[in-house]
């Protein structure tokens, strides 16, 4: 093998495939963590709005899950698009 040469890793689509199903699994525990520690706060304080508090904490970090994907994705296809083979011909 040359060096120039970059050999492609065999499961990159499976691979792509889990990181898009890992947002949706992100969100999801995300919101159920959130809401586990409203759950929480409320049987160890009795203060009934700390319930939403949790709820809110859950909804926070998981739009933050969707940032950081929506960040990666636009990362790839910026990187897509600089590629010489996808340039327009002049």
């Amino acid at each position: 093998m040359s060096s120039n040469t970059e050999s492609k890793p065999k499961f990159k689509p499976v691979v792509e495939g889990a990181n898009a199903l890992s947002l949706g699994i992100s969100i999801v525990v995300a919101l159920l963590l959130g809401i586990g520690a409203g759950y929480g706060l409320v049987k160890l304080t009795g203060i009934a709005w700390l319930f939403w508090l949790g709820v809110a904490w859950g909804v926070g970090a998981a739009i933050l899950n969707v940032y950081k994907a929506y960040k990666q994705a636009k990362k790839e296809l910026d990187e897509l698009a600089n590629d010489p083979k996808y340039k327009p011909l002049a």
